[in-house]
C-alpha cells in the first residue's frame, strides 16, 4: 500500500502545525486508500547542515541524518504542512529537506500551508525546491487562513472548501505517487 508522510514543518513552541497535521491525518485515514503517518520534525532535533559532505553524495555520518534518511526513504509521497514565516517556509523544514538527497527522489508531494494569507508564499518556495529533488508536486493545495480557518488563531476549524481542497490534493498526490512507483523500483 502507498505510504504518505504528513510532515509537520515547524518546531516552534506552541505551534499549530501538529493540530493542522492531525486534522489532515483524520481526513486522510477516512479514505482508506493509503497508509498515512505523521512525521514531526521536532522529533528529529536536526542541527543545521552538520554533515561534512554534501547530501548528494549520500555519505551520511551523523545518527540524526541516518534516521531522517531512513524515514524519508520509507515513504512514497509527502504532504508538507507548513506555516509561512516572512514570506517563506521555516528554516527547520529547509534543513530537513537539504540534509538528505536521493531519499526524496521520484516521489510526490502535496502541501498544506497556513498563516495570515494561507501560507501560499511558503508553498511557492517549496515548489521550486521540489523540482530540484525530483519530487512531483501536485497542483491542488490547502491554504488555511488564520482569520477564516482557525478559532482564536490556534485551533484549526477549516471551512468546507478546505476539506474539498484537501481531498483533491490527496487524490492528485496518490495518483502521482503510484505513477512514480516504477522509477522508485528501478
Amino acid at each position: 500500500m502507498t505510504r504518505i508522510a504528513i510532515i509537520i514543518g515547524s518546531t516552534r513552541p506552541d505551534r499549530v502545525g501538529p493540530a493542522v497535521a492531525q486534522w489532515l491525518l483524520d481526513l486522510a485515514k477516512q479514505r482508506g486508500d493509503a497508509e498515512y503517518e505523521l512525521v514531526d520534525l521536532a522529533d528529529f532535533d536536526l542541527p543545521h547542515l552538520d554533515e561534512p559532505l554534501p547530501a548528494s553524495t549520500g555519505q551520511y555520518t551523523r545518527p540524526h541524518t541516518h534516521r531522517l534518511a531512513e524515514t524519508v526513504a520509507s515513504f512514497d509521497g509527502f504532504v508538507f504542512v507548513t506555516p509561512e514565516y516572512n514570506r517563506s517556509y521555516p528554516g527547520v523544514l529547509k534543513t530537513a529537506i537539504d540534509l538528505v538527497y536521493a531519499e526524496w527522489h521520484d516521489k510526490a508531494a502535496g502541501f498544506v500551508g497556513y498563516g495570515a494569507d494561507g501560507g501560499v508564499r511558503a508553498v511557492e518556495h517549496l515548489r521550486g525546491v521540489m523540482a530540484m529533488l525530483r519530487i512531483a508536486d501536485v497542483r491542488g493545495q490547502v491554504t488555511l487562513s488564520l482569520y477564516d480557518d482557525f478559532a482564536d488563531f490556534v485551533r484549526p476549524v477549516p471551512r468546507e472548501r478546505q476539506v474539498a481542497l484537501a481531498a483533491t490534493m490527496l487524490d492528485e498526490l496518490l495518483a502521482w505517487a503510484d505513477a512514480l512507483a516504477p522509477l522508485r523500483a528501478a
